[in-house]
């Protein structure tokens, strides 16, 4: 019984790809395709989700990585915080957890009006993982930590997505999907900022360029051009703060020099958003038809909520815009929080979360209000993302409070302090 519990985690429900190519078989053998057919739809949606994780990989992890580099070296570092392999240690317990709260999310689908079914993979695992944190950090074990854990990541699961689904529907123009993904505060926030202040008539996508300047439509130049001009200010910040950039850059050893440096990882930007694009369209163009097999035989009217990439080819330009006005907002807001002592750890730059819970906060801001909806989106999550991760250490620093000053500033926060203060009352 454990090895099948073991496979079904690690195998299934811990491979993305793996785990959106089964619903995607399941769905296209429910519509009664043919053989190839339904090869096809399975290994496609398979490599989508490959060629999307490649793209958010070059992002994370060849271009924007010295960014979060050089803000580390030369921002305070985060106090001592005990650290519990909850992964290793709870391992059983978060894929009890995943199963227990996926089945839920089915049934609730099956029988209520809230339609969505989360099948964002990584998602799956991290929601629980958190959790579990949380409870762990409070003193739970056990039965009570399972339980509480089930329910809160089933709670997640069908609320989120059906939260996000009508401020999806007002990007894409349809209601063939919803995300499901931790922006989920964020984007409702500037979702309904961007109908308070913004003019949805006066998109970012709108925006006009000179002729000698349309270059600046393709998102991956203007992303590459972005990402370097920050790489060159944070030069002269290392320089300014005694420290060379060489050293802390990684290639005072090497053949190359400072242009080398920064024109890779922009480039690696650029590239990475084209990859990533590109992922999301396969993924999309394949998930979606198959999973109507579901829908139609199974959970009428259902809908999949699906990872936040696959809303950044709507706004690409938000997106842009909401990444770099929450990076500006968040440090501000680091800078002076940490000078007031406000929280009892010190939060370094959000670089992750700028880009993907709050550009998709700024594609949201921008349906409902325009640019102006998108700037004041993402200005107002970059200042929020800093409180939740400075409040949501005194709920995870004996566990994951490293890991979540790096993935936290969103929603694994929001409803990891409500679990934490959920957990301290029964324990």
């Amino acid at each position: 019984m454990e090895a099948v519990l073991n496979f079904i985690i690690s195998e299934i429900f811990g491979q993305g790809a793996i785990f959106l190519a089964l619903i995607a078989c399941i769905g296209l053998i429910l519509q009664k395709k043919s053989f190839s057919e339904i090869v096809r739809g399975t290994v496609m949606t398979a490599v989508g989700f490959f060629v999307l994780s490649t793209g958010t990989g070059l992002i994370t992890g060849n271009s924007i990585d010295g960014i979060s580099t050089a803000f580390n070296t030369v921002m305070p570092q985060a106090v001592p915080s005990t650290t519990v392999d909850i992964g290793t240690e709870y391992g059983t317990e978060i894929g009890i957890v995943m199963i227990v709260a996926f089945a839920i999310n089915v049934l609730v689908a099956r029988f209520t009006k809230w339609k969505s079914i989360f099948l964002t993979g990584h998602m799956l695992y991290w929601f629980p993982f958190v959790f579990i944190a949380a409870g762990v950090d409070a003193g739970l074990t056990g039965g009570k930590l399972i339980i509480l854990a089930a329910i809160f990541t089933a709670l997640y699961m069908i609320v989120s997505p059906n939260l996000m689904r009508p401020f999806v529907k007002e990007v894409t123009g349809d209601d063939s999907f919803t995300i499901g993904h931790p922006t989920t505060c964020l984007s409702v926030i500037s979702g309904l900022l961007g109908k308070a202040f913004g003019n949805k008539e006066h998109s970012t996508e709108d925006l006009k360029f000179p002729k000698s300047l349309g270059f600046l439509r393709e998102i991956a130049i203007t992303g590459s051009i972005t990402i370097a001009i920050t790489y060159i200010v944070m030069y002269f910040i290392l320089i300014a703060n005694g420290q060379d950039p060489a050293v802390v850059w990684g290639y005072a050893d090497g053949n190359t020099g400072i242009f080398t440096y920064v024109f890779t990882h922009a480039i690696y930007f650029g590239v990475g958003i084209t990859i990533m694009l590109q992922g999301v369209r396969m993924l999309i163009s394949e998930i979606v038809p198959a999973f109507q097999g579901i829908a139609e035989k199974v959970v009428p009217n259902a809908i999949p909520a699906l990872d936040v990439p696959v809303i950044f080819p709507y706004a690409p330009n938000a997106l842009l815009i909401g990444f770099m006005v929450a990076m500006v907002t968040s440090i501000v807001t680091i800078l002076i929080t940490g000078a007031a002592g406000i929280f009892p750890t010190v939060v370094i730059p959000l670089i992750s979360t700028c880009f993907f819970e709050i550009g998709c906060a700024s594609i949201v801001g921008n349906a409902t209000g325009g640019v102006r909806g998108a700037i004041i989106g993402a200005a107002v999550s970059g200042i929020i993302a800093v409180f939740l991760v400075g409040f949501g250490a005194y709920f995870f620093n004996n566990t994951i409070q490293q890991w979540m000053l790096v993935y936290g500033g969103q929603d694994f926060d929001l409803w990891g302090m409500v679990v934490g203060a959920v957990a301290r009352l029964i324990a």
